[in-house]
């Protein structure tokens, strides 16, 4: 019975195999497999990095693919694009430079890889190196004239590069650049620091902490100089019906010196100009005036300052009272009948020309140029001859106007 059963053992796996493919030419037929490209870049995954080595180089960021798999794989792999990684695994890598091979991990099957690329990278690895540094400060510039900047104290005076072990060692000097140029009182600045190689240039790819520091200095005027204010004196009056607005000079301050510090001390504070003639004035003015100083001080820089007068012409308003208001455009054919007929217009403007205002440079009207027989309520419209001057109001704001047909000799309308 054995030796009979033994007999048939390859007719048995003979029939297994035909079974087995007729079921996959079955599959196959109803689900063919297809080779493509997927049509959507793969990130690469760096993983595995040691934190004290440092990547100094952009490898590759994505990569293209080619698989295949039947058509209901790819239906999927196209609806999930996390399903596909590329990764690539520093673990066990030292400082250096290497070649990696990119690794694929498909979440779907049967997925066959055709081809990838890039299937490797290029790593370049650096050790990471923490340094701390002087902060070496650079002052530049000067203080205004007549004042001296006491040495400027740092809020801290060291500071920790950090970075690759190559770009680290280039740094020859943590800076930070304090401008106190022109100053006349305390200077307190934040200030960036900056990493300095040996050639005066700045070197990347390293962080500072901290990366800013506070710098204050303290900004003493020297014996013999003084800082003042600057009065304006005036002599005269504007014309009639102006007033000044404004008057103020520019610089609003100097500051004196005498080789006599005792002479400084004893100015009240400030230094007049010489007599602003404003006899006459209807305009702004900008107008260039000496200081008047007392014997042996003089001025530092510009010996003269610019003085800005502001005039502007003092508004009132006037009422004309009983101005006839005219009615143009009616149809020959029609009469007009106003009510009221006299009006009152108040007008306002600058004072020296409403002081020379006439009735006759006043027109009130009412247009009926489109106005057939009827009633009308009318706003009466207001012309004044002299650009300058506007109306505020009229009283009344409206009037009626009446337009009927005109009687004929035998008594009867047009």
């Amino acid at each position: 019975m054995l030796r009979k059963l033994t007999q048939h053992i390859p007719t048995l796996l003979l029939a297994f195999a035909l079974a087995a493919a007729v079921w996959i030419l079955a599959i196959t037929a109803e689900d063919p497999a297809e080779v493509r490209a997927y049509p959507y870049p793969i990130n690469i995954e760096i993983i595995g990095q040691d934190p004290t080595y440092l990547l100094t180089n952009s490898p590759a960021k994505t990569l293209n693919i080619n698989l295949r798999a039947p058509k209901s794989v790819w239906t999927n792999l196209l609806a999930d694009r996390t399903s596909i990684r590329a990764v690539v695994d520093l673990s066990a890598l030292s400082a250096g430079r290497h070649t990696v091979p990119v690794q694929i991990q498909i979440g779907q099957r049967p997925v066959e890889i055709v081809s990838y690329s890039p299937s490797n990278v290029e790593i370049m690895l650096e050790s990471l190196m923490n340094r701390t540094m002087d902060i070496t400060l650079q002052v530049r510039g000067d203080p205004a004239v007549g004042y001296r900047a006491e040495t400027p104290v740092l809020s801290k005076t060291q500071a920790t590069i950090s970075g690759p072990e190559s770009a680290v060692k280039r740094v020859n000097e943590i800076r930070a650049i304090f401008d106190q140029s022109q100053a006349h009182q305390d200077i307190e600045q934040t200030v960036n620091l900056l990493a300095i190689d040996n050639n005066e240039l700045p070197v990347s790819g390293v962080t500072i902490n901290p990366d800013k520091v506070q710098v204050k200095a303290k900004i003493i005027q020297r014996g013999g100089y003084r800082n003042v204010v600057v009065k304006v004196v005036t002599s005269g009056i504007i014309a009639n019906g102006y007033r000044l607005t404004n008057i103020s000079a520019f610089p609003p301050s100097v500051t004196v010196y005498s080789t006599d510090p005792q002479i400084v001390d004893t100015l009240p504070g400030y230094v007049e100009t010489t007599a602003i003639n404003l006899s006459g004035l209807k305009d702004d003015r900008e107008i260039r005036s000496s200081l008047n100083l007392p014997p042996g001080i003089s001025v530092v820089g510009d010996q003269t300052v610019s003085v800005q007068v502001g005039i502007s012409t003092i508004e009132s308003s006037v009422t004309l009272n009983g101005m006839r208001v005219e009615v143009v455009g009616v149809d020959p054919t029609l009469d007009a009948k106003v009510s009221p007929l006299l009006v009152d217009v108040i007008i306002s403007g600058p004072m020296p020309l409403l002081d020379n205002l006439k009735t006759s440079d006043v027109r009130v009207s009412v247009d009926m140029s489109k106005d057939m027989e009827g009633t009308y309520q009318r706003i009466p419209q207001v012309e004044i001859r002299i650009p300058e001057l506007r109306v505020e109001s009229i009283l009344p704001g409206s009037i009626e106007v009446i337009l009927t047909g005109k009687i004929t000799s035998s008594g009867n309308p047009k």
